[in-house]
Formats: C-alpha cells, sequence, structure tokens
C-alpha cells in the first residue's frame, strides 16, 4: 500500500493521532471518531482526505419536551 495515498485521522480538539487510518478514495459521513487520548467523541465527515467536523444541535432536556404527569 502507498503511504502517500494513506493517512492517520487526527482528533480535532487535541490533535492526537487516532486508530482510524484513511485512504484517497475514502468517504465517511456522520461518522464517530473516537479519540482514545482524550477520551472525547467528534462527528465528522471524511471526503477526499478533507474532515469536516458535523455540527449537530444539542438535544433538549426530556423536561422540555415531554408534558408533566398529573
Amino acid at each position: 500500500m502507498d503511504n502517500e495515498n494513506e493517512c492517520w485521522l487526527l482528533c480535532p480538539i487535541c490533535t492526537s493521532k487516532t486508530r482510524i487510518r484513511v485512504r484517497s478514495d475514502t468517504v465517511l459521513v456522520n461518522f464517530a471518531l473516537y479519540c482514545p487520548k482524550c477520551k472525547h467523541e467528534t462527528i465528522i465527515n471524511v471526503e477526499n482526505m478533507n474532515m469536516s467536523i458535523v455540527k449537530e444541535p444539542d438535544a433538549l432536556m426530556r423536561s422540555q419536551t415531554t408534558q408533566p404527569i398529573i
């Protein structure tokens, strides 16, 4: 395998190397990238060896979404 066509994904939070390696033809959509060093999980997209972080809205608390039981 040619090393020029593959690279390790770096954590977007601490910039350390993760356990995931991608090739130039790899496409990831809504991938949960876990960093073993900082213990964070980030949702990412990867296409053409370019990583972008998916911004998801925070979930509402359960008490805000349901009616109280009477």
